[in-house]
Formats: C-alpha cells, sequence, structure tokens
C-alpha cells in the first residue's frame, strides 16, 4: 500500500498535496457508495476542486431506498447520478470517499487518484494521495480538517451534510470516536442548519414502512428483553434495520432482532443498549459458524445462505424457527 500520511504531517500539507493531483484542465469524478458520510465528504471535496479543475461530478454505485438518506439528497439538493450512467471518457482523474476501492466490485474497475476513508486500509492500496483514519467516527470530520486548512468556509449545505455524516456515523457519539471529531462537530455547529438536520432524523416512515410495521407487530415476540420479528421475504435488507432500529426503543428491550429472506439468503439485523453489550460479537455466537456475521458494539449484521438451513421458498416459517431457537439459547446469558 502507498503509505497514507503520517499522523504528524499537518493539514495544510494534506491540502496542498491534495490540490497538486488535479488541475484546470482535468475532469474529476467521485465515485460513492452512497450513505451521508460518503455523500458529505464527496460534496466537501467537490468544493475544495471548485475553480481549481475542469468539472467535478458525484457518482454512486448502489440505489438509494431509506426514506431518510432520500430527505437527505433532497433537501440538501445534492446532485448525484447512478455509475451507469457515467462515461469515463468523459473523466481523467478519479477520486473515491468513506470506501475503499476492495470494498466493492463498482469501485475496481477505477484507478483513484485520491482516496479518503477511515474504515480500516486494505492492502494494495494506491492512488498519488491516500488518506485513512480508521481511528475517525466519520470521514466527513477528515473533509471538515480540509476545509478548515484551505481557509474555506462551509457554505450552510455543505455544512449540514459533514454535521449530519458525523451525527450518524458515530450514532449520536455513541459509537468510538476521537477528539478530532467532536471538535470537528462543534466547528459545523455554527454554520449548519439544525432545521434541515431535524427534518431529516425526522423523516424515517413512508408508507411502506407502515405497512410492514403492521405485520411485524402482529409477529413480535419479546424474549427475556430480546424483541424478536420475522418478516418474512423482504425485497431490502434496510426495512429489517428500520424494523430493528424501531424495537429497540421499547421500554422493556435491550436486544432488537429482525429477520427476513431476502433474495436467497436470510438476513438477520441485530441492535442493542446497554453496558458490557457488544452486537457484533452477538451476531458471531449466534450465526458466525452458519454464515457471515459480525459489526459494531451497537449494531450488527448476519447473512445465512438459504441452502444451508432448509428455508426455501415455502418454508419461511422454519426460519423464523430457526432464528427465534438460536435467540433462545443464548438470550439468558445476555440480558
Amino acid at each position: 500500500m502507498e503509505a497514507s500520511f503520517h499522523k504528524s504531517v499537518p493539514v495544510v500539507e494534506k491540502v496542498r498535496k491534495l490540490w497538486a493531483v488535479a488541475g484546470a484542465g482535468d475532469r474529476l469524478a467521485i465515485v460513492v457508495n452512497a450513505d451521508p458520510d460518503a455523500l458529505a465528504c464527496a460534496l466537501a471535496l467537490k468544493r475544495l476542486f471548485w475553480r481549481k479543475v475542469n468539472t467535478v461530478k458525484i457518482f454512486r454505485i448502489n440505489r438509494i431506498d431509506r426514506v431518510d438518506n432520500l430527505a437527505f439528497i433532497r433537501l440538501l439538493d445534492i446532485r448525484n447520478s447512478h455509475i451507469r450512467a457515467l462515461k469515463k471518457s468523459e473523466f481523467n482523474k478519479w477520486a473515491i470517499v468513506d470506501s475503499q476501492p476492495s470494498h466493492n466490485k463498482w469501485f475496481k474497475s477505477f484507478d483513484f487518484d485520491i482516496i479518503v476513508d477511515h474504515h480500516p486500509p486494505t492492502s494494495g492500496l494506491q492512488a498519488a494521495f491516500i488518506d485513512i483514519r480508521e481511528e475517525y467516527g466519520a470521514a466527513a470530520t477528515l473533509m471538515t480538517e480540509y476545509l478548515k486548512a484551505a481557509k474555506i468556509k462551509p457554505s450552510p449545505r455543505i455544512a449540514t451534510a459533514l454535521f449530519y455524516a458525523i451525527k450518524t456515523d458515530t450514532n449520536n457519539f455513541i459509537r468510538p470516536t476521537v477528539d478530532r471529531d467532536m471538535i470537528a462537530f462543534r466547528y459545523l455547529y455554527d454554520f449548519a442548519n439544525l432545521n434541515i438536520v431535524k427534518k431529516v432524523e425526522s423523516s424515517e416512515i413512508s408508507k411502506k414502512l407502515l405497512s410492514d410495521l403492521q405485520k411485524a407487530m402482529q409477529n413480535l415476540q419479546i424474549v427475556n428483553q430480546t424483541a424478536f420479528v420475522h418478516l418474512g421475504v423482504v425485497k431490502k435488507p434496510d426495512t429489517l434495520v428500520q424494523l430493528a432500529d424501531f424495537f429497540l426503543k421499547m421500554a422493556e428491550t435491550t436486544w432488537s432482532i429482525a429477520s427476513g429472506i431476502t433474495g436467497q439468503k436470510l438476513t438477520i439485523i441485530i441492535r442493542n443498549a446497554g453496558f458490557r453489550r457488544h452486537a457484533g460479537k452477538m451476531a458471531r455466537r449466534l450465526f458466525g459458524d452458519v454464515g457471515s456475521a459480525g459489526g459494531h458494539q451497537d449494531s450488527a449484521r448476519a447473512e445465512i445462505d438459504l441452502s444451508t438451513i432448509d428455508c426455501a421458498s415455502g418454508k419461511d416459517d422454519n426460519c423464523r424457527r430457526y432464528v427465534l431457537e438460536r435467540i433462545k439459547t443464548v438470550s439468558k446469558t445476555t440480558n
């Protein structure tokens, strides 16, 4: 891997090297796996190269379905296009933020010139500019530092995007963070539109989710202090994420688990609250022997091929019983 910057390198020096990557005649494409942190970083990077390159455009590799993320994009007017609309011949410089080339197959077709991220570095990274700070709670913190070092006062739109990105990626500073996250957050507070932040945060429910929630209410089971619901076949895992988040709000629960069949996989979303509990470890304990499982202290996911647990079409109740029995085997020791 071409080395990222040492911690002692001043941010002003980073910005100088970032600007050296692309010049007046260059056309820069920023490619992201779109979520608030990635899109906020893309906005900030676009601002940093304003009037320094010929053009800058943002492309995403994913479909955006979450209603709060759609509200985030709409209210902040974040112009972006799906990667299928990209014509590679129109660009000669490439950037990736809040991710790394090995994180998705779409990224592997690009030779990135700029890589900015806060996830653990992967092997084989090569670019003219690499800045990876895995200790940071959000990549938006890095971009905020760049703007400050460049003496660029963030517009309310960019400040709001970065502010919300830090807020969500740190889960309101519940997840591991560093002082720099808090410093950036406090700096952005003076420029952000908090009414937009409030609106985005309240934009969590769609008509479709209400229908799923009604079904989930009917199927909800409480095992000790664990809320469990199996929704059956779902079109996208984000539905399970929203349900798991919702049921964790119950006063009687410290764990919330939502499962469903997505494609040819059984997907399980795990949430928790409280001390000395780790959702990622719980996911591995429950399902690590049969599928992929892991996550953070407060949130985790597991995915299991249906063929391994006899959850073929028409046997959905087998999946519900399967997850429930696994929960019961460990629930007494985790609550």
